[in-house]
């Protein structure tokens, strides 16, 4: 089976290279994306100065083909709301835990969010189906076995497949705002283990990642003892990370969980040592004062402050007009950040 990275158009030939690295090289330098190309085409060259072996070549070349095509089929969705869901490609349609992936895409999709899936069959295939074609995004693997595209999503435009899974999950993590695990094997801890180890040590944005079970289901609790019962007694995580994930067992909560994420919080953003936090609505300066005794351990120095945009934040128009919680963050703590956020949205609005 071809892949869409294998079906790419063929390469331009020698002189038509020279061309575009021409056009390339003149574009002036303070153009950033054209300096970033230059960046990434310097690092190229060099590959060639490194005496690399052939696999480690084929590992570039497949990876950047890989991103360059994703990149392309994610770019005219980037205002649309996404989740990723994850969970078993084994799971049969008349298990409770596919009847609840399909309600909650369904709902997800009210909610204006598009669905990201692995593209395979079991809770993958239950997500897409509940929402639609037209509202799915698959990013599916390489395997020998288990884990062709689903009729849901095969052969749309939509559906990009990878070689490698750490490409793929770059695109899970990059284009959701939110993130659902259903019961699944190694390969949903995996993925929800990294994610949440990218929240965890700040490289990665905080989003709202929901554990869904099915009504007399266990299997979230009994992961969650694990959590507790080892990690967080010997002391190998810090009591706020618990607060990254939350368990649920029906689509309301799990909708909801999402939604109030995103009730004041907007997004977020480092400006040289300084966090800016972009509210939907303002605080009030009470609030905004009850922060400093709340949350003054997050901070290297100073105070909260909120102000409107920062000058370095230009580049970004549509977010302009929203307030700004400014901080100095010590960085050291992703779950206090998360409690940080839980309580912003918490807060009664002002009018």
């Amino acid at each position: 089976m071809k892949t869409p990275a294998a079906r790419s158009k063929p390469a331009p030939t020698k002189d038509e290279m020279l061309t575009q690295i021409t056009a390339l090289l003149d574009r002036p330098d303070d153009d950033i994306q054209a300096a970033l190309m230059k960046e990434i085409l310097a690092g190229v060259l060099r590959l060639s100065e490194s005496n690399l072996d052939v696999l480690d070549l084929k590992i570039v070349n497949r990876a950047l083909k890989e991103l360059r095509h994703a990149f392309r089929v994610f770019q005219g969705y980037r205002q649309r709301l996404k989740i990723s869901v994850f969970g078993s490609a084994r799971t049969p349609a008349d298990d409770p835990n596919y009847q609840l992936a399909f309600q909650f895409a369904r709902r997800m999709v009210e909610e204006g969010y598009m669905t990201i899936t692995g593209g395979a069959d079991g809770i993958m295939r239950a997500s897409q189906e509940g929402a639609g074609r037209e509202h799915s995004f698959g990013v599916n693997i390489m395997l020998p076995f288990e884990q062709g595209a689903n009729a849901v999503i095969a052969d749309d435009p939509k559906l990009v497949t990878f070689k490698y899974f750490f490409t793929r999950k770059l695109m899970f993590q990059k284009e959701s705002h939110a993130i659902a695990l259903f019961p699944g094997g190694f390969g949903t801890h995996d993925e929800g283990f990294e994610i949440m180890t990218l929240v965890q040590t700040g490289k990665s944005d905080p989003k709202p990642i929901v554990c869904l079970q099915a009504p007399g289901c266990d299997y979230w609790n009994h992961w969650n003892s694990f959590i507790t019962d080892q990690l967080l007694k010997r002391r190998l995580i810090n009591p706020e990370d618990l607060s990254l994930f939350t368990i649920v067992d029906n689509v309301e909560d799990a909708v909801t969980e999402i939604r109030t994420f995103y009730r004041r919080y907007h997004s977020l953003r480092f400006v040289g040592r300084q966090l800016a936090i972009r509210l939907k609505t303002p605080l009030t300066d009470p609030q905004v004062e009850d922060l400093q005794e709340q949350f003054k351990d997050m901070l290297t120095e100073g105070t909260f402050e909120q102000r409107p945009s920062l000058p370095e934040e230009m580049d970004e128009p549509g977010l302009k007009d929203l307030a700004r919680l400014t901080f100095s963050f010590n960085r050291r703590n992703a779950g206090r950040l998360r409690q940080l956020i839980n309580h912003l949205n918490q807060l009664p609005m002002t009018a």
